[in-house]
């Protein structure tokens, strides 16, 4: 019970990394908040977890959404002890395609924005509406979604990697900020994780990762989720301001 009385938020949630991620925290003693976007598959999550987690619809790239989110959750807790920021989304295109010595396409400027605006500024805000409430309580754990993308770049991922590794420098930003009051605040860097859309892929592109990947697998939720786990538990209570890269040894190449 590594998070016995502790409260949890965590941004996308209702699948993939977010949920397993919800459901290690559960196990461990937390109340686990999920915000999502899919009221579906939130419901559904909460249905599954049980009376220690509840759903609130919630765009990470709106902040009175988010702020009504956070001070509802500390009104029926009177405390928030960790955040997870794992809400993302990808719109992946070369920046500029070209064939036959012509360009037939690009990134478009909305593709962009949406990206950096959900995984960026989401980010952002989900920490500012948390962080006032951890300062007073004088601790508290911030945990930010990056990527392996985000630490070597990958191709055709303009969008993604902009935000993926703006969220370390943020995460560096933040741990030298918040220290003072308690706060402790990390990344993680997952690979090749094995959520309900990488499935979706062919399987030779499956197996392309497997065999980019020293540990010869994709990950899995829980592998992440388990990394979490620990950056949110007081074993973690020196580390602050790290990235925890979780990718069965791979390093992305050109």
């Amino acid at each position: 019970m590594r998070l016995d009385g502790k409260v949890a938020l965590i941004t996308g949630g209702a699948a993939g990394i977010g949920r397993a991620t919800a459901k290690r925290f559960v196990e461990e003693g937390a109340r686990v908040s999920i915000g999502d976007v899919s009221s579906e598959a939130g419901e559904a999550a909460v249905r599954e977890l049980g009376p220690r987690a509840d759903f609130r619809r919630v765009d990470v790239t709106d902040k009175g959404a988010v702020d009504a989110w956070v001070a509802d959750v500390h009104r029926r807790y009177e405390r928030i002890d960790i955040l997870v920021n794992n809400a993302g989304i990808i719109r992946d295109h070369q920046l500029v395609r070209v064939k036959d010595g012509a360009v037939v396409g690009q990134m478009s400027e909305a593709d962009f924005d949406l990206v950096v605006s959900v995984n960026l500024k989401g980010t952002f805000l989900c920490t500012q509406a948390v962080v006032p409430i951890m300062i007073a309580q004088r601790s508290g754990v911030i945990l930010n979604a990056t990527s392996i993308a985000g630490l070597d770049g990958n191709f055709g991922q303009t969008n993604y990697v902009a935000t993926k590794a703006g969220l370390v420098g943020m995460t560096k930003v933040w741990a030298r900020e918040l220290g003072r009051y308690g706060i402790r605040v990390n990344a993680v860097a997952p690979g090749f994780t094995a959520t309900e859309i990488l499935r979706t892929m062919p399987e030779k592109v499956l197996e392309g990762m497997r065999a980019r990947t020293p540990l010869g697998r994709l990950g899995e939720p829980v592998d992440i989720a388990n990394a979490y786990l620990f950056l949110a538990s007081d074993e973690a209570a020196y580390v602050s301001g790290a990235v925890l890269r979780v990718d069965g040894g791979m390093v992305l190449g050109t």
